[in-house]
């Protein structure tokens, strides 16, 4: 049994301790917006914050992120009012199938957090999920919204 700290809720989770993040956040607390997408790190679908960085929750044992704050996509609101990156995905309309958007709604949280005005090059530099409808214009034009805001 492992104690995590969940979206400001401590948890526990009956896994082996070297079972991915990501399966206890999905399969043992039942926070389903992080996405399963590779399983080795490269798409970022699973993308959540460890004590405010991004990591790909699909490679970061259960062992690992015990004694941290995870932050799902869940939990980057606070309460009804959505975080600044949510509401340009809104206003851009950035998802079409959706199904990675929540993983690089957390990678563009992290970013927009260590570098509040990023470049083109940072934004190319910072954010490697990858999005198979090729919603990256919208992606480069939410992130240069929601860091105006």
């Amino acid at each position: 049994m492992e104690r995590l700290t969940i979206n400001g809720k401590s948890v526990e989770v009956d896994v082996d301790p070297n079972t991915p993040l990501l399966w206890a956040i999905r399969e043992q607390v039942g926070l389903t917006g992080t996405k399963y997408g590779c399983g080795i790190a490269q798409c970022g679908a699973c993308t959540v914050h460890i004590d405010g960085k991004a990591v790909r929750s699909c490679v970061v044992p259960v062992a690992g992120a015990v004694g941290t704050q995870i932050t799902t996509i869940e939990g980057l609101a606070a309460g009804a009012t959505l975080h600044k990156v949510q509401k340009a995905w809104v206003d851009f309309e950035v998802p079409q199938c959706g199904y990675c958007q929540s993983g690089m709604i957390m990678a563009v949280a992290a970013l927009l957090e260590a570098t509040p005005k990023p470049t083109d090059a940072d934004i190319d530099s910072g954010i490697t999920n990858i999005c198979r409808c090729g919603t990256f214009q919208e992606v480069r034009q939410a992130i240069h919204a929601a860091a105006k805001a």
